[in-house]
């Protein structure tokens, strides 16, 4: 069951007043997941509250994960990029998990069950089902402050409370950084991701991504 995975944020009583939290949030402490109320509860909320969620172009998610997870998060380079290291990397097994490559973790995620998958890898359409619970607003990364002032005018939030701005830490992945990515990694591997993640890209109406070489070229 994917029930777990939806959850609704908390603010504690002493941050009502500031949602601009100059912090990263940990997934699990911060949330209420649905799958840690009873069915009755469950039903109710997907009846009675407003349901949205935020999408995002697959690649450019993957790849920002791969940068963010395994180029800063200790915990993320023990957990997972050692293993990746010494499963897809001939005499890896010495890594400490914080080398690894683009191609690796994308070799990783052709094999890995999408179920099993991380949250911040796993397609939001297993993630978030969104043909089998009617959200009331899909937003998109790419309309993020306009789409999140939306939701919060739909949810008649009081004035004081504001979508935060970017965090000084966090690093965006550009044009040209995903065209580097691109052009420098197989393309077997990029196009049979794709097909593993194409509901997204289907559902959400986010192009295929240009693997020509003219445009590896530009």
């Amino acid at each position: 069951s994917a029930w777990h995975r939806r959850a609704v944020k908390r603010l504690p009583a002493g941050q009502r007043d500031n949602v601009d939290v100059k912090l990263k949030m940990d997934h699990k402490s911060d949330l209420v997941f649905l799958g840690d109320m009873k069915p009755d509860e469950i039903s109710y909320r997907l009846k009675n509250y407003y349901k949205f969620i935020f999408v995002r172009n697959p690649v450019e998610r993957l790849l920002s994960a791969y940068r963010n997870k395994f180029g800063e998060i200790k915990e993320y380079q023990q957990k997972y990029g050692v293993e990746i290291v010494r499963r897809y990397r001939k005499n890896g097994g010495s890594s400490a998990g914080d080398d690894v490559t683009f191609s690796e973790f994308l070799r990783y995620l052709l094999d890995e069950e999408v179920e099993r998958m991380n949250e911040h890898w796993m397609p939001i359409y297993n993630l978030c089902q969104p043909c089998a619970v009617r959200y009331d607003f899909i937003g998109s990364y790419e309309r993020l402050n306009a789409d999140a002032d939306y939701v919060l005018e739909q949810v008649q939030s009081p004035s004081f409370i504001r979508f935060p701005e970017r965090q000084s830490w966090y690093k965006p992945v550009t044009a040209e950084t995903l065209h580097y990515y691109l052009c420098n990694t197989q393309r077997r591997l990029i196009k049979e991701l794709l097909q593993k993640y194409i509901l997204d890209f289907s559902l959400f109406a986010y192009p295929l991504p240009n693997i020509t070489s003219e445009f590896c070229r530009q």
